[in-house]
């Protein structure tokens, strides 16, 4: 018989509002000692709203949050911090000209004397904590220089550092690789074992659900529903979140057999942060007009930089890329959308907006080359194509002159499509196309890829989801250490397999058969 879990931090009858707009709606929510609570909503539900409450960024309304049983007022982030309640952010806060040490320490500095600081000590915290994450870097590089994914580990190491009695987490795995994410868990169940409250925000249900012990649903600002999380599967978060069932997040579409658009033979790649490793060995498929290709490996599988090379953003060491015939070797990135070739990046925060620009000015980016007439833009051109776009992607409410930055991050997601879209492609290249967004717009995402493969668009993406590998490309290429480990037509292989496939077992069996 499970002993039953003490709350240590509530929201209670929490309203938030934003000028008119409520984000919250009296919304109770518990969080227990020694338990993963993940929070689940769509994008605009109000998950980032009720944590930031609850971490000190905003104050509620209406409402009160509860420590240990007792009403509180934090009054700063670093108020709810020094009482035992850290967040990890979605949209990283670190400061990218200092070092991971000065990150970790800023405004927490060890002194060893009056006005001196002990950079010596701080140096070997920084050092273990990176360690007991498996993170092996530098304490004093920068920030700015290292990878998304690493900076992530060390927003996650800045909140262990405060040791919190209750660690909030809003989407910490968004920039993650496989092999991260689990020593994430490794981590976090330390942690739970140890009596912290861990609150997990994340829209990919399948993960947050292996890390969960209970679970919460939001919907347009209030609590629908909660459970234990052994008792629920994705179908039942999917149906409390939106009014889709768990099968239509996934395109019908008929595989086509169109004429072959990209060929790559013999492709190699080295690895851009260790040019001593290739990312790609040796791969060579093909690509047909209206298929849609799913790529989907491990940590290391080389996936993104399969892509990257693709679109000209790094170089191939040897091998033939051809676009209906055309080797684009000599092709730079421009010359690449403009033969018909373009990329979603997996960074849409990083390279694929312009934050400062407006939703219709990042959709015209790329293909105002479209819209010159004698050297001059056709407003009247680019206007038309710009809405004919936003109608066709359904991406924000508030038209092309809303800025980008305040749409949600599924929103966002499909700016970046739609303004790829607007090269007029041939091959759409997606890198991770639904990370970090809800389920509706993942929804909306999968099905705008399967209507242009209608229409002859092929399509190439990235993932990490075994769901989406299994249920959304016509063919499946799975890579294992930069080779080809396996293909698999929709409906051939089971979860199980893929797996298998992924972690590199068939080819280690191929090369001792060989030996």
């Amino acid at each position: 018989m499970r002993t039953p879990a003490v709350t240590v931090l509530s929201a209670r009858d929490v309203t938030k509002v934003y000028g008119d707009t409520p984000a919250l709606r009296g919304v109770d929510f518990d969080v227990a000692a020694g338990r993963v609570t993940a929070l689940f909503g769509e994008n605009g539900a109000g998950k980032s709203t009720l944590m930031s409450i609850l971490s000190g960024i905003e104050r509620p309304t209406t409402g009160h949050v509860e420590l240990d049983g007792e009403p509180v007022r934090f009054v700063s982030p670093r108020d709810a911090a020094d009482r035992g309640v850290s967040i990890v952010h979605q949209g990283l806060s670190l400061c990218p000209n200092l070092s991971i040490q000065d990150n970790l320490f800023l405004a927490r500095e060890i002194c060893g004397g009056p006005w001196v600081i002990d950079r010596s000590s701080q140096r070997a915290t920084t050092a273990a904590i990176l360690h007991s994450l498996e993170e092996y870097l530098d304490p004093g590089v920068l920030v700015g220089d290292l990878t998304p994914g690493e900076q992530q580990i060390v927003e996650i190491a800045r909140a262990l550092l405060q040791e919190a009695r209750v660690l909030i987490m809003d989407e910490p795995s968004l920039a993650l690789t496989a092999s991260e994410i689990e020593v994430l868990f490794r981590v976090i169940r330390e942690l739970t074992a140890n009596g912290v409250a861990v609150v997990y925000v994340s829209a990919h249900l399948e993960e947050a659900l292996e890390i969960a012990d209970d679970v919460a649903v939001l919907r347009d600002g209030r609590l629908v529903a909660t459970a234990d999380a052994e008792s629920v599967d994705v179908r039942w978060i999917v149906e409390r979140t939106t009014d889709r069932d768990q099968d239509d997040l996934f395109p019908h579409h008929t595989p086509a057999t169109g004429a072959e658009v990209l060929a790559l033979r013999g492709l190699v790649v080295a690895d851009p942060a260790n040019p001593g490793r290739l990312a790609i060995d040796d791969l060579s498929l093909t690509v047909r007009e209206g298929e849609i290709v799913g790529i989907y490996g491990m940590t290391g599988s080389g996936r993104t930089e399969l892509l990257e090379a693709l679109a000209g953003r790094i170089p191939s060491q040897s091998g033939e890329i051809l676009l209906s015939g055309v080797p684009l070797e000599h092709a730079g990135i421009r010359d690449r959308i403009g033969l018909g070739m373009v990329l979603v990046p997996g960074d849409r925060w990083r390279d694929g907006l312009v934050q400062t620009m407006s939703v219709g000015e990042n959709l015209s980016l790329a293909g105002l080359g479209r819209f010159v007439r004698r050297l001059l833009v056709s407003r009247d051109r680019e206007r038309d194509a710009v809405n004919q776009m936003i109608t066709g992607i359904t991406a924000g409410r508030d038209g092309t002159k809303a800025p980008v930055a305040s749409l949600s991050g599924g929103d966002q997601q499909k700016v970046v499509i739609g303004r790829a879209l607007l090269t007029t492609p041939r091959v759409l290249l997606l890198d991770e196309p639904s990370r970090g967004v809800g389920t509706d717009a993942r929804a909306d995402i999968f099905e705008l890829m399967a209507a242009r493969a209608e229409r002859g668009l092929a399509v190439v993406f990235t993932t990490s989801d075994a769901e989406e590998a299994l249920r959304v490309p016509d063919r499946l290429l799975v890579l294992a250490r930069g080779t080809l480990a396996g293909e698999f037509r929709r409906g051939e292989t089971t979860r199980e397999e893929l797996m298998r496939v992924s972690d590199g077992t068939a080819i280690d069996t191929d090369e001792e058969g060989a030996g």
